[in-house]
């Protein structure tokens, strides 16, 4: 799981992430998360955003506070959630127990020509988030941590705030298979039934 300069591969990352999700709803942010969540496999209860830099963590808050019961796991990359930096102080307030958010950190802005990120120059998001009140979060590095990260994740003891650091290595696009907004319609059919979009 750990690349040649020592930081973890992504794909496997969110691979052992999303290992026996079950029913779990899961949010990936603009570019890199969108195609590794696809890359893993599509399903409907996948929405990777083409789109809305800086709203994965707020969309997945929504979703968490509207199915309580339902697990909700929104992965992003560390650009996007600096853009959207302060959801987590809306998140910690609101305290969805069914929230987890996971920053895949490559200090980079993959999407728009591998420019550093603020991570990258000593910038702490877990650091961040513990300032906003989000208690439970987790700082992880090597591949002997994924286990318990995922144990977090799965637990549904939220909201919870994990960074991993990962290679900013290019990898190969597996892009989700619809546009936007029939991915956002599949993922309403399957949480509230065939008739939730004839409303």
């Amino acid at each position: 799981m750990l690349s040649p300069n020592g930081k973890l591969h992504r794909r496997a990352l969110v691979a052992a992430v999303l290992e026996g999700r079950g029913d779990m709803a899961v949010i990936a942010g603009l570019g890199a998360p969108a195609w590794d969540i696809t890359a893993v496999g599509d399903t409907a209860l996948n929405l990777p955003l083409w789109g809305g830099m800086g709203g994965a963590a707020m969309i997945g808050l929504g979703l968490a506070l509207a199915q309580p019961e339902r697990r909700v796991l929104v992965i992003t990359g560390d650009g996007e959630m600096l853009m959207g930096v302060g959801s987590l102080a809306t998140i910690s307030v609101q305290g969805p127990k069914n929230l987890s958010i996971l920053v895949c950190d490559n200090e980079h802005y993959g999407e728009t020509g591998m420019q550093e990120t603020a991570t990258g120059h000593g910038v702490d998001l877990v650091a961040m988030a513990r300032g906003a009140g989000i208690k439970h979060t987790m700082f992880v590095t090597k591949p002997d941590e994924v286990a318990g990260l995922r144990a977090a994740i799965h637990a549904g003891a939220g909201p919870f705030f994990a960074v991993a650091k990962i290679d900013a290595e290019t990898l190969p696009l597996v892009l989700p298979p619809r546009e936007g907004v029939i991915l956002q319609s599949r993922m309403r059919e399957a949480i509230l039934g065939p008739a939730a979009n004839l409303e």
